[in-house]
């Protein structure tokens, strides 16, 4: 009825539109570039020469401002969708890209992709009947992050698709065509591939970072994705990065914008750069003086939108004559064509996707889907005597650990918020038999020995009279809590987020609060009072402030010491504001003298089996951030060690004799050594989306199998690592990494096993010629389940360095117990090409080896039969591919 009350309204809409539309032809003839029987390149250049120089310098920022005489509408084009829409309220939440990788199946990321393109549009559609405009809320997406995940310490990691070039490229590919659909004549979303193209950290140094590489590298690791989202995925946007690379600023590289981009991969589309970056060429990296000398730098570079407003300096580089005013039109031209492209020139009625309704968004469907993608994206690490699936005699399940029962955790970064999420601790309640008992517990916090911090209850806060336990709340309809309140009203506690516990009864996007009333503490003792919010927040005790963080931000935790006596009455004010997005305020405190150490006792000693969740959290990893604690410095991390309060956690547990799993939520590698010497299974989840802990619990109680892989390698010790700033390849990855890991790039097991045989290879082919394999694989446990079917190559006589070998070719399938299915992979001749002397990729005469199992092809594996084998001769002249 909804869905058709909304057909009936849009139809109107329509039908008033183009009465209007036709009422102004009426009156004059439309100009060409208002005649949609055009082509778009004859509307853009007639569009492009009615524009003065400021006009056009003014749609060159990505909050571009309308020119009404035109008939150009105002554009955001900023908008984030790395793992489902970002920052612009309720969407679906799929698992962040780490997770997304580790599925191993780009059939079901191109599903994932299409859903989250379809909910741009939905929501983009409604903002427009609403009138709305800013960003994210627009069409021009800044995702996918294809930098490949060259170093575990890497806080953005977790945005990636891994550390594998191939891999990166599939994910990817699948993405940009997922996203951008399929209709000839427009895009449902336009995809920017990021941060091209020579990054990966350390964060804190990417505003004045010069990255060094050599040309082999550049091309066989850190451009091979963006080549194939450009070329293969048609990819019509690219972000260009803050750091140098070979001495020049990404943003100002015509090497990297033009030469390899445009020249050498037939890029049409439009650059933008990454926030601020125009103005770090000239404040960071010095590479010039000025910041006309740098926007005009930049864009005859081919750096065509700005994200900031350093090429307000424009005009004034133009009188100056850095740059041209041809030099400005060959980017409007670019910018100009893709707005053509996503419809915003022509009727609601001739662009397909602008007749998806916003109920398109959040679908039932679309949460079954992220469940779907959160189940895939689970590695079994661990099972010893195949303590999983868990028997249906347990009885009590005790569930400990930081990452239990915290939303946040599920999401990673640049996220959104779903309408319902579910953390592991509710995952395990939903799906446990009903005669089994979940007992909780959250243990310690995810990195600091510190007191464990629960939300303040209602019991130790009184209003401001004095006779009622809460505070006061004043609700105001602007974000600096001015004028009168819209609503006043007690509050219980100061522990809101947008998707469970909303703190309004309806839907403000912009709005700010003030609590007031005191806090009366239980016991004497010193508190560690604080507070996790999106966005700002301020919080005073007898009117002194002990927390400030008022800006705008993803969720960040602040906390401070307090000494408090036992029942006095301290004056408390917190205030917060929230722009847009998701909505999270939480005032937690906890005690020093208090230990939480008898509960868990008390909780392992009733249970038959102990699920610890715990890992790390977006908070202590991601994107240039304030955080500076042992193991983590301001986005990155300094160790890959499980951190010591939460191994020092489990080893207590585990005294006790009972099982215990490990889950781990995360978004980079964890050196877990003695939990992989101890703990009876491990499980890695990652950040695993909306509908993370029913995706767990189903893999606990075996409803699924798990098949997700590695996508990274988990490395023993960060000590295993190069210097975080060298970008050389060498030691690096599986691809480089001579090493033993604690668990291999490509690793995880099953409930069921598979077996292996009849590889089918050529002996002989051309260096034109592809390779076409087969492997029958065959299901030889007691449990239906997926194997991710993985093909490695390795150039056995180049006479350059190349990889140890490299994954080539991967098929996630479905096999029942005793199936067999005989499984087709295809090696295009790129993909056993190398990189030359001369810097050239080519294909060589000479012989490989190709490798086909579940998993790397270690001695081992090759010794077992997991990985079998084929030598394949290459003959002919050697073909130049790149």
């Amino acid at each position: 009825m909804i869905r058709k009350i909304f057909s009936v309204v849009l139809t109107n809409f329509l039908i008033i539109l183009n009465l209007i539309v036709a009422q102004q032809v009426k009156d004059r003839d439309p100009l060409p570039y208002q005649n949609p029987d055009l082509s778009i390149d004859e509307r853009v250049n007639d569009l492009l020469s009615r524009m003065t120089l400021d006009e056009k310098i003014s749609q060159m920022v990505n909050d571009a401002r309308p020119i009404e005489r035109l008939g150009i509408p105002a554009y955001n084009w900023w908008s984030e969708g790395l793992h489902g829409v970002a920052f612009s309220g309720v969407a679906t939440v799929f698992p962040q890209s780490i997770g997304l990788a580790a599925m191993w199946d780009d059939s079901l990321m191109l599903r994932v992709a299409e859903v989250i393109g379809i909910e741009f549009r939905a929501k983009c559609n409604e903002y427009q009947q609403k009138g709305e405009y800013g960003p994210f809320r627009g069409l021009t997406v800044w995702s996918p992050n294809i930098n490949i995940f060259r170093d575990p310490r890497w806080g953005r990691g977790q945005e990636t698709y891994g550390e594998d070039p191939y891999l990166t490229s599939r994910m990817g590919v699948a993405y940009v065509k997922g996203m951008q659909g399929n209709d000839p004549k427009y895009f449902r979303v336009i995809c920017t591939p990021k941060h091209y193209a020579v990054h990966s950290g350390p964060e804190p140094e990417r505003h004045h970072f010069n990255a060094v590489t050599n040309y082999r590298d550049l091309l066989d690791t850190y451009t091979s994705a963006f080549k194939a989202c450009i070329v293969e995925g048609g990819a019509y946007s690219v972000m260009c990065a803050y750091n140098r690379y070979l001495g020049v600023p990404c943003c100002a590289s015509e090497f990297l914008l033009t030469k390899v981009l445009r020249e050498k991969w037939g890029f049409k589309g439009y650059v933008v750069s990454d926030c601020g970056a125009i103005y770090d060429i000239f404040i960071n990296h010095k590479y010039v003086n000025t910041p006309e000398e740098a926007a005009a730098l930049a864009v005859k570079a081919g750096c065509d939108l700005e994200c900031g407003d350093a090429y307000q300096n424009l005009k004034k580089a133009v009188e100056k004559g850095l740059i041209s005013e041809s030099d400005i039109d060959v980017a409007v031209k670019r910018l100009l064509t893709a707005r053509f492209k996503l419809g915003h020139f022509d009727l609601p009625e001739m662009v397909p996707y602008a007749k998806i309704s916003p109920l398109e968004n959040d679908k039932p469907e679309h949460r079954q889907l992220a469940l779907e993608a959160a189940r895939k994206s689970i590695v079994l690490l661990k099972n010893k005597d195949n303590l999983l699936p868990l028997r249906k005699t347990i009885h009590t399940i005790a569930v400990i650990g930081p990452n239990a029962n915290v939303v946040e955790v599920l999401y990673g970064n640049y996220n959104g918020v779903s309408s319902k999420a579910i953390t592991p601790l509710e995952g395990i309640k939903n799906r446990a038999p009903e005669n089994v008992k979940i007992l909780y517990e959250p243990g310690c916090n995810v990195a600091d020995n510190s007191p464990v911090l629960m939300p303040i209850e209602e019991s130790f806060f009184l209003t401001e009279d004095g006779k009622t336990s809460g505070l006061n709340a004043e609700y105001f309809d602007n974000m600096s809590l001015e004028g009168k309140p819209f609503l006043t009203r007690i509050d219980n506690q100061v522990n809101f987020d947008f998707v469970g516990n909303p703190p309004l009864p309806k839907k403000y996007t912009r709005f700010s609060v003030r609590w007031t009333g005191w806090l009366v503490p239980p016991e004497n003792d010193v508190y560690h009072i604080g507070f996790l919010g999106d966005d700002g927040f301020r919080v005073y005790l007898d009117d002194k402030l002990i927390l400030d963080d008022w800006r705008d931000h993803v969720p960040e935790f602040l906390k401070t010491k307090v000494e408090l006596k036992k029942g006095k009455r301290y004056r408390i004010r917190v205030e917060y504001y929230q722009n847009a997005g998701a909505a999270i305020a939480k005032l937690q405190w906890g005690r020093e003298k208090e230990s939480r150490i008898p509960k868990i006792e008390d909780v392992v000693k009733q249970a038959d089996i102990v699920v610890y969740v715990g890992g790390i959290t977006p908070m202590l990893e991601g994107e240039e951030m304030k955080i500076e604690m042992e193991g983590f410095y301001k986005g990155d991390r300094t160790s890959l060690d499980l951190p010591k309060v939460q191994e020092d956690m489990l080893k207590r547990i585990k005294s006790f004799g009972k099982p215990v799993v490990l889950v781990l939520l995360n978004g980079s590698a964890l050196s877990i050594n003695w939990a992989n010497e101890n703990v009876d299974a491990i499980i890695e989840a990652w950040y695993p989306g909306e509908e993370g802990g029913n995706a767990i619990a189903d893999v606990l109680f075996g409803n699924y199998n798990p098949a997700g892989r590695l996508p990274v390698t988990f490395y023993a010790s960060v000590n295993d690592l190069p210097p975080f700033e060298d970008y050389n390849m060498k030691g690096r990855t599986y691809r480089y990494f001579e090493g033993k890991p604690l668990y291999e790039f490509g690793y995880g097991l099953s409930y069921t096993t598979f077996r292996y045989s009849n590889l089918v290879a050529p002996d002989v082919v051309s260096t034109r010629e592809c390779i076409k394999v087969s492997v029958d694989v065959q299901n030889v446990g007691n449990m239906d389940g997926e194997e991710v079917i993985q093909l490695y190559v390795k150039i056995l006589d180049a006479n350059v360095p190349v990889p140890r070998y490299a994954l080539q070719g991967f098929k996630r399938v479905f096999l029942k117990v005793g199936e067999k299915k005989k499984i087709e992979l295809e090696l295009k001749p790129e993909q056993f090409s190398i990189i030359n002397s001369a810097n050239q990729r080519v294909v060589e005469p000479g012989k490989l080896r190709i490798y086909v199992g579940g998993r790397q092809p270690s001695q081992d594996a090759l010794d077992k039969n997991l990985v079998l084998s084929a030598d394949v001769k290459i003959t002919g002249e050697t073909v130049l591919i790149e």
